[in-house]
């Protein structure tokens, strides 16, 4: 009878183990899949155009931050923005040249995308005070005044250095340096191994001949000296 009993019983806990635990799984997922996952319903899309009050024309690379945080964006070349923010969040919006402005996204919005135009005013720069001082009389004014040394412009400075007779005078006192002295000795040199064996050509066509006779003669080397009693 012991027998019996033990090997019903066994035959029990095998049958409710394995009905039990599908049932257990079977509850436990299907409790899962009839929860809710709520998303998070603060999140939004914030976006919009900052524009100058003025003109409506759009402010460029305007900074736009969720205040007390790091997180924002700057608007593009036409103004436009768009950034996810938080329901409450206090947006501030800064540019150069204009005040600052705070606008707080409000909690009773539907939908998850909010759109808004932002107007920016321009702001007063205080520039530091100036003090001008006065000349101790006129006529120190009228001499400092004559007295004033004015550069020239660059239209001026290039017609002086562009002078035809300065041109002329910087050519014919220009010194010959070391890359024209050695084109010279290499072009002599390449001229008496081309003319080897026969005579030289005539130098009345020789610019260099011509050079240095100009040059002499300018100098007055052909004058006729008087000699000295």
């Amino acid at each position: 009878m012991k027998t019996l009993l033990s090997i019903s019983n066994k035959f029990l806990m095998k049958i409710s183990i394995k009905i039990i635990i599908p049932i257990f799984l079977f509850l436990c997922v299907t409790s899962l899949s009839a929860q809710e996952i709520k998303p998070d319903t603060d999140l939004v899309q914030f976006s919009g155009i900052v524009v100058y009050g003025d003109s409506l024309q759009p402010v460029s690379f305007t900074n736009i931050f969720i205040k007390n945080t790091k997180r924002g964006t700057v608007s593009d070349y036409r103004g436009y923005f768009s950034f996810v923010a938080q329901k409450n969040d206090t947006i501030l919006f800064s540019a150069m040249g204009f005040k600052r402005a705070l606008f707080i996204i409000p909690d009773t919005i539907k939908k998850r995308r909010y759109s808004m135009v932002q107007v920016m005013t321009s702001d007063t720069i205080v520039l530091p005070v100036a003090a001008i001082y006065p000349w101790p009389s006129r006529e120190r004014f009228k001499e400092a005044f004559l007295n004033l040394d004015i550069p020239d412009d660059d239209i001026e400075r290039a017609h002086r250095n562009l002078a035809i007779e300065e041109i002329k005078e910087r050519a014919a006192n220009y010194k010959m340096d070391g890359s024209m002295n050695y084109r010279n000795y290499i072009n002599s040199q390449v001229d008496k191994l081309y003319y080897a064996g026969q005579p030289p050509p005539n130098n009345l066509l020789n610019p260099f001949a011509w050079a240095k006779f100009i040059k002499a003669w300018r100098n007055g080397d052909f004058k006729i000296k008087k000699k000295k009693k």
